[in-house]
């Protein structure tokens, strides 16, 4: 018998319509026990989309006591229904705001909406007086200490971050309405803030000390997402249909991590139960133009984005004038944790791409960027995945020898990036990347050098990629040989070929394209 299929809730960021429409709901309220049991004051950086807003919704209704939404779920019987906190709920996700008066006007308005909903009055001008006056008269009016929830704190700041001047005008506005809680700490029951990026407690939270960042505690890696488990059980309706391959699902969405369980973006997974179709739906929905940007004017040398390391407070440093590429990358979950690494007592993260969804969409996006003609582009990448799939090697070095030789030279001139000595290797590896395969970086120390192995069709590919003088001397492919780097793949069946390519610099041209196989 068929499984009764559920409403998908795309979307929808309610807890109460979710739970009254009969919608898929994979259950948070354990992690909701766990932090009010654990402590009071809790600030969670995630991504875009990762279903950060509906459980600070979920914490509201919980809250203020709304019993029937959570019939069936953990806090259904863990949880004392008969006492009502006020909840203030304060939210930037709705719309941009381009200035400082912009934003105070719209933090006065958040604030009164609060008061009405709560039966309030404000008689204060000020943000800081306002704030501080509605937590002490819901303090006296309910008898219960109050409870903050703060979503996208940093939706105001992020959305002119390319002008610094408005984005520190951002910043200033936003510390004088957070600068309240640390004050109003004996009427407080509960603070949760959510957003993107994890700004400084220097620069934005003025002595907020008790903030605790549980972005990357392995306990709550999985408190937003779907972890493998939920869409085994949650969406097992779903999955019955038969038409979606679990493992590519898999391949495709898993992987977002935050130090502990990796989980699924929902939004990905929800999109692709309702169009049962593998398609980028993430990456798609709001990719910065600011992120490309500002890739092209640091001109990062692409393969090592796959295995870039850092430590845990470069990690966490984010500032208006300061947003190191480590930082932005993993905040804005373009990059996810692969391992945590305790090096002389101090923490270091080695990053990765989540998924297929990220790799392939970024660097299909970056080669838009670096190349004059998107389209001449796409038109490569097609006819390199054809070539690939006909294992014609010598045709697949022709092709892209054509390719570096229809770069005008106004490209070069007019394009700080084209200049950039790592540009070469850079753009050969987006395309292989932008296909969706399997790549190994094996070394990339400097980016006068490209190593990368490539898995495709039960054959191993292994490039060497160097930059020459005015001729080719054959010591890309001489250097793969001398060095094995073909070694780790022998012994599997499969045949291995060697390609090395040399780039001359000053000509601006693949100059050879030199293949052995080993069967």
């Amino acid at each position: 018998m068929a499984l009764p299929r559920k409403k998908l809730p795309i979307g929808i960021q309610s807890f109460a319509k979710l739970r009254n429409e009969g919608c898929y709901y994979v259950d948070k309220t354990e992690f909701a026990l766990q932090l009010i049991e654990d402590g009071g004051y809790y600030f969670l950086s995630r991504p875009r989309r990762f279903g950060k807003s509906l459980f600070l919704d979920t914490l509201k209704e919980l809250f203020e006591g709304n019993q029937s939404l959570f019939t069936g779920l953990y806090a259904e019987n863990r949880w004392d229904w008969s006492v009502h906190y006020p909840v203030i709920r304060i939210s930037f996700g709705t719309g941009v705001l381009g200035n400082r008066e912009e934003l105070d006007t719209r933090i006065n308005e958040l604030l009164s909406e609060n008061a009405q909903r709560l039966g309030l009055q404000l008689h204060y001008k000020s943000t800081g007086g306002r704030l501080m006056h509605l937590i002490r008269t819901a303090r006296e009016t309910f008898g219960q200490p109050v409870v903050v929830l703060i979503d996208e704190y940093d939706k105001p700041i992020l959305d002119n971050i390319e002008n610094t001047e408005r984005a520190t005008a951002m910043r200033e506005g936003l510390k004088d309405l957070y600068s309240v809680l640390k004050d109003a700490d004996p009427h407080l029951k509960f603070v949760f803030l959510t957003g993107v990026s994890k700004f400084s407690k220097v620069s934005l939270f003025s002595g907020l000390n008790n903030l605790r960042d549980i972005t990357v505690l392995p306990e709550y890696s999985a408190l937003c997402g779907y972890t493998d488990a939920d869409v085994d059980e949650v969406f097992a309706p779903e999955l019955a249909l038969g038409d979606l391959d679990r493992e590519h699902i898999r391949e495709w969405y898993n992987g977002y991590n935050w130090n502990g369980e990796a989980v699924y973006n929902p939004f990905d997974l929800l999109l692709l139960f309702a169009e049962r179709k593998f398609r980028p739906f993430w990456y798609e929905s709001g990719t910065p133009t600011f992120l490309i940007k500002l890739l092209s004017q640091r001109k990062i040398f692409l393969p090592e984005l796959s295995h870039l390391q850092t430590d845990a407070a470069l990690l966490g440093t984010f500032d208006v004038d300061n947003i190191p590429t480590e930082a932005l990358m993993f905040q804005a979950g373009y990059l996810t944790i692969d391992e945590e690494i305790n090096r002389f007592g101090k923490y270091h993260y080695r990053l990765r791409y989540p998924n297929r969804e990220v790799q392939q969409s970024l660097n299909d996006s970056l080669l838009r960027d670096w190349t004059p003609k998107p389209q001449d582009s796409l038109r490569l990448q097609s006819r390199l995945g054809d070539l690939l799939l006909a294992n014609d090697l010598e045709g697949m070095g022709e092709h892209l020898k054509a390719f570096y030789a229809s770069l005008p030279n106004e490209w070069f001139t007019n394009n700080p990036i084209a200049q950039y000595e790592g540009y070469y290797a850079s753009v050969f590896y987006a395309f292989f990347a932008s296909l969706g395969l399997d790549i190994t970086v094996e070394s990339s120390s400097n980016a006068g050098r490209l190593d990368m192995a490539m898995r495709f069709q039960k054959q191993v590919y292994i490039f060497e990629f160097k930059l020459v003088g005015d001729q080719a001397d054959g010591s890309a492919l001489r250097q793969i040989k001398e060095k094995d780097y073909a070694a780790p793949y022998r012994g599997k069946g499969e045949p291995i070929h060697l390609i090395g390519i040399e780039f001359s610099k000053t000509q601006r041209a693949l100059l050879r394209w030199e293949v052995e196989t080993e069967e």
